[in-house]
């Protein structure tokens, strides 16, 4: 069984929250520190897949790039997407990734769903 990865943003609480209960749970899962290492739109969609959302749901609309770029007035979901790649601190975090599925933990109890189910 593969083990579990989260996109993680160290500066941010609610990642590192997620990643202080994967830890309680004993779960060694791969961190991707998402910031440093981008995901790719292929990986974005992945994900946009798994949770079964779309790209805006995934992003930070609060966030000053977001405003920059006037993505509020874009409807194509492949320029959000690529936006996001290029741009990764548009993606919501903390994201936790098993076995096929995802959840965003926002709350962290998104991420125990997704590790008992």
């Amino acid at each position: 069984m593969a083990k579990p990865t989260i996109w993680h943003n160290p500066r941010c609480s609610k990642s590192r929250d997620a990643l202080t209960l994967l830890e309680e749970k004993g779960i060694d899962a791969e961190v991707v520190k998402y910031l440093e290492t981008p995901p790719s739109k292929e990986e974005i969609r992945e994900v946009l897949d798994m949770l079964g959302i779309s790209a805006r749901e995934l992003m930070r609309t609060k966030e000053e790039i977001y405003r920059e770029l006037n993505l509020k007035e874009v409807t194509d979901e492949e320029k959000l997407i690529e936006a996001m790649a290029e741009h990764p601190k548009l993606i919501e975090r903390p994201i936790v990734i098993k076995e096929g599925k995802a959840a965003i933990g926002r709350p962290v109890e998104n991420i125990i769903d997704l590790l008992d189910g």
